[in-house]
C-alpha cells in the first residue's frame, strides 16, 4: 500500500510517500480502506518528538488519528462491522506507527462508528479527534439543558464542536473568539465575547450570576477566568492545561470511544453538528498539508485525499 511515512523524529520535510506492507488485522479489528484522512496538530507534534516521554513511537512511523473510509476486511471477533460498512473513527493506539495516512489501517471497533450519512468523506475524515475532544469535555463537566457554559476558543477546531453539542444539549454558550469569528459564533448559537484582558467583566454582562460550566480549549488563563466564573471548580474542563487537577478542574485527553462517535454520528444527522472543511489536498502532499496546519491561519479542518 501507499502510505506517508517518517524514519524518524523531524519536521515536514522528512515525510515521503512510500510503499509499506499491509497491516495485519488483529483480533477485534477491521481493515479500512482509507477515503480521506483528518489533519491535526498532534499528527506533527507527535512527528517531531513532542509526546515522546508518554507514548511509544516506532519508526517507519505513519502519521494520522482521523480516518474516513470503507470496511475491507473483518477480523476475528469483530461483528460489529462487515465488509462495505462505510466508517469513520480516532484510530489512536497504544503505539503510535500505523496510522491513518495510507491507504490501509486496520483498527480496533472500539474506534470507529458507522460514518454520518450527511457527511462527505472529508467532513467525516475532519470529525473524530476534535469531535471527541469537545463531546469528551462536555460530558465532564455535566452539561445540561438551561445551563450557561463558557466556551474558550469556541470557533475553533475543538471549540466549534464544544459550542454546536452544548448548544443541541439545550444550554445557553457564551463563546470567546477574536471578532471576525463573532458572526460565525453567532451562526453556531452561541453568543460572543472578545477574549484578553478583562475577558471575566464581558462574561458577567452577559452573566451577571456567572456561568454553569466552562471548557478551555485554548490554555493560557483560561482555566483562572473560568474558576472566577463559575461556583464549583470540577465543572471546568481543559484540554490544554495540564495544571487544571492541581487548581480543582479537570484535564481531558481525548480517548477513542465508538459510542462517542455513533452520537456526533446522530448530531450531524439530525443537522445539529457540521463541520467545515478548509482545505482537501491529496496524499501526496502531506507535506504541505502540515505547513498550512502549522501556520494557524485555516478556519476549520485539513484533510488528505487518499481515494
Amino acid at each position: 500500500m501507499k502510505a506517508v511515512t517518517m524514519s524518524r523524529y523531524g519536521k515536514a520535510d522528512e515525510l515521503e510517500l512510500s510503499d509499506r506492507p499491509e497491516p495485519k488485522v488483529a483480533p477485534g479489528e477491521v481493515l479500512v480502506r482509507v477515503k480521506a484522512a483528518g489533519v491535526n496538530p498532534v499528527d506533527w507534534k507527535l512527528a517531531q518528538g513532542g509526546l515522546d516521554a508518554i507514548m511509544e513511537v516506532r519508526f517507519p512511523l505513519i502519521p494520522g488519528w482521523d480516518v474516513a473510509g470503507v470496511v475491507e476486511r473483518v477480523g476475528l471477533d469483530a461483528d460489529e462491522f462487515q465488509v462495505g460498512d462505510e466508517v469513520y473513527g480516532y484510530v489512536r493506539k497504544d503505539t503510535a506507527e500505523l496510522g491513518a495516512y495510507a491507504e490501509l489501517v486496520a483498527a480496533h471497533v472500539r474506534m470507529l462508528a458507522r460514518k454520518p450519512a450527511s457527511m462527505s468523506w472529508e467532513q467525516a475524515a475532519g470529525t473524530p479527534l476534535a469531535g471527541l475532544t469537545a463531546h469528551q469535555a462536555v460530558q465532564r463537566v455535566g452539561v445540561r439543558a438551561g445551563e450557561t457554559v463558557l466556551i474558550h476558543a469556541a470557533a475553533g477546531g475543538v471549540g466549534s464542536f464544544g459550542t454546536q453539542i452544548a448548544v443541541a444539549l439545550g444550554a445557553r454558550v457564551i463563546g470567546t473568539a477574536s471578532e471576525h469569528n463573532h458572526a460565525f459564533l453567532r451562526e453556531l448559537g452561541a453568543e460572543p465575547v472578545t477574549y484578553g484582558p478583562g475577558l471575566a467583566d464581558r462574561v458577567r454582562a452577559l452573566a451577571p450570576q456567572g456561568v454553569d460550566a466552562a471548557l478551555d480549549f485554548v490554555g493560557g488563563d483560561a482555566v483562572d477566568v473560568s474558576l472566577e466564573l463559575v461556583d464549583r471548580p470540577d465543572r471546568v474542563a481543559s484540554v490544554a492545561d495540564p495544571k487544571a487537577p492541581a487548581k480543582g478542574a479537570r484535564y481531558v485527553w481525548v480517548r477513542p470511544d465508538s459510542v462517542g462517535l455513533t452520537e456526533l454520528a446522530a448530531l450531524a444527522d439530525d443537522g445539529k453538528l457540521t463541520v467545515h472543511v478548509d482545505r482537501v489536498l491529496p496524499l501526496a502532499e502531506a507535506v504541505e498539508a502540515w505547513r498550512a496546519n502549522q501556520s494557524g491561519h485555516t478556519r476549520g479542518k485539513l484533510v488528505l485525499r487518499v481515494d
